[in-house]
């Protein structure tokens, strides 16, 4: 597997400010994938559920801890799927979402 492209996994915690509110705090961490291309049928289909797939990164699954926002070349994405295709490589799916 080429690994050659780096990303952030961003995790979101929240705590309480002084007046209550729900004040998020991001921790990001960066990790080697490979990037492709979501295949014509992932885009369909994902299409036809009111996604907007973007691309499919493959990583190793220890890499990966539930994070739900990606970082790549700059833009951020949602992960909206994950398979996990052998026993140590995972696949992630990322859509582009507003307001992430």
């Amino acid at each position: 597997m080429d690994r050659s492209s780096v990303i952030k996994l961003i995790s979101q915690t929240y705590t309480q400010d002084a007046i209550g509110q729900q004040v998020p705090h991001e921790i990001s961490r960066s990790v080697y994938c490979n990037v492709a291309s979501v295949s014509a049928k992932e885009w369909f289909d994902a299409g036809q559920a009111g996604l907007n797939p973007q691309y499919k990164l493959t990583l190793f699954a220890p890499d990966y801890q539930g994070e739900a926002i990606v970082e790549l070349e700059g833009k951020r994405y949602a992960v909206y799927r994950t398979y996990r295709s052998t026993t140590e490589l995972l696949e992630l799916y990322l859509e582009r979402k507003a307001g992430i």
